[in-house]
């Protein structure tokens, strides 16, 4: 495939995360996907196995918190490699506590489908709005 071809399926990949659109999101990952997301202590945090590990990452994801807004701002391709700059404003479920995240996704993509995702997300943003005990900020 083509860089742009790659690039243009990793744009649909995130079309499908803005859409809420599981199953299309699905369909443009490989049977072996592998996602991973660094990081302790953070229900979204760990590798995430072929379609039923980003099945289960999809729904923690969507019982811990709500993205109101997902947008990838820049990608930069070379092969089968589509990194991919952007920016998300939400809130954690269990808190109440809105974040705002900028975070870098570093996909690879063969046959036309995503094989590998490494996400680099603001942990610190995210930690932040997660807190139990901590104090509102103004």
């Amino acid at each position: 495939m083509s860089i742009e071809e790659n690039v243009q399926i990793v744009k649909d990949f995130f079309a499908a995360i803005g859409r809420g659109d599981k199953q299309g999101l699905l369909a443009l990952c490989a049977e072996d996907i592998e996602w991973i997301i660094p990081g302790e202590d953070w229900p979204l945090a760990g590798t995430h196995h072929g379609h039923a590990g980003l099945a289960d990452l999809l729904q923690t994801q969507s019982e811990t918190m709500e993205t109101s807004l997902t947008e990838p701002r820049e990608s930069v391709a070379q092969g089968d490699r589509v990194l991919v700059v952007g920016f998300a404003r939400g809130r954690i479920i269990a808190t109440n506590r809105t974040f705002e995240d900028d975070w870098v996704f570093a996909i690879t993509v063969r046959n036309g489908k995503l094989t590998n995702i490494r996400e680099y997300v603001d942990t610190q943003a995210l930690a932040r709005a997660s807190e139990m005990d901590a104090l509102p900020r103004p």
